[in-house]
């Protein structure tokens, strides 16, 4: 039986459905909607494609949203300044550093002025390192980690006890993921480049999560039957049949794993659009903060 699909989007539309509800209440109560502010070094078309989506969304939301597009010049002290400018601009609760920025940019030292009230994206290296420890609660936790385990809760299966495994190690989705898996009472493995007999590791995981960055990386023959898989991978490939020229693909081959896995993420489609709202509720998060001391 093919895998159950796990469709991001109409998910996504009811938890925004339930944030623009809480918004409303929220403006009614202060006076004033939450407000997201958003820097964006350089003309990355990438990087601006997904500032307007970001855009968009809070809109939606009843959410009031900033953005300080610098360019690709702009020296490390300019950029340091826009997100202290966001820190003291009571009007933002949220602030959105967009990476990767020009290379000259000290991407840690910028992020390391985000205040923590205001990290909604879940990356200041004390809230990451908050994540990573017992006992310790973040205050925000990353936005794409996040919609991964809400799209693995949708499916209703049990994640305590489990072997869960993510395939990839980055600083905004890989290693911020396998901790929360862990917190979460999986029994987490991490598997990158360097991964001996990886197909058979990835055969013994009941949730697999594709965070590589490699198209169709991951075939349906290395998965467990009946795994949740959860892909993370967006990819452009060259598709002369498309309008466009090209398709997106997951770093998972879609067809060969849905013939094996019971529950499959779509791409695109399915964590893009739980990122932005994740994203949405961290800000009404600390909007709400912000009034209640």
């Amino acid at each position: 039986m093919p895998a159950k699909i796990i469709d991001g989007r109409p998910i996504a539309k009811r938890i925004q459905s339930e944030i623009a509800s809480a918004v409303a209440d929220f403006q009614a109560q202060s006076g004033a909607a939450p407000g997201l502010g958003v820097v964006l070094v350089g003309d990355d078309s990438a990087s601006a494609m997904y500032v307007r989506m970001k855009r968009r969304a809070c809109e939606r939301a009843g959410l009031q949203s900033q953005a300080r597009i610098l360019p690709s010049s702009a020296t490390q002290t300019e950029v340091e300044d826009a997100v202290r400018g966001y820190n003291a601009d009571r009007g933002i609760h949220g602030i959105l550093v967009q990476l990767p920025m020009s290379a000259h940019i000290d991407e840690e030292a910028v992020l390391n002025e985000i205040s923590l009230a205001k990290d909604v994206d879940g990356i200041h290296p004390m809230n990451i390192g908050r994540l990573g420890m017992r006992g310790r609660e973040p205050t925000f936790t990353p936005a794409t980690p996040t919609g991964v385990m809400r799209l693995i809760e949708e499916t209703g299966e049990s994640i305590e006890g489990v072997q869960a495994l993510v395939i990839g190690r980055s600083n905004i989705v890989g290693l911020p993921l396998a901790l929360m898996l862990a917190n979460a009472n999986a029994t987490v493995t991490i598997c990158h480049s360097r991964t001996r007999d990886l197909p058979g590791t990835v055969r013994r995981a009941d949730i697999v999560v594709a965070a590589v960055g490699q198209p169709e990386y991951v075939k349906g023959d290395w998965l467990k039957p009946g795994a949740i898989v959860i892909d993370v991978g967006s990819n452009s490939l060259p598709d002369p049949a498309s309008e466009k020229g090209y398709r997106y693909v997951g770093d998972v081959e879609f067809e060969s794993a849905r013939a094996v896995a019971g529950y499959i993420s779509k791409v695109p489609g399915g964590v893009g659009p739980m990122t932005i709202t994740m994203l949405l509720s961290n800000t009404l998060k600390a909007a709400r903060r912000s009034i209640s001391g």
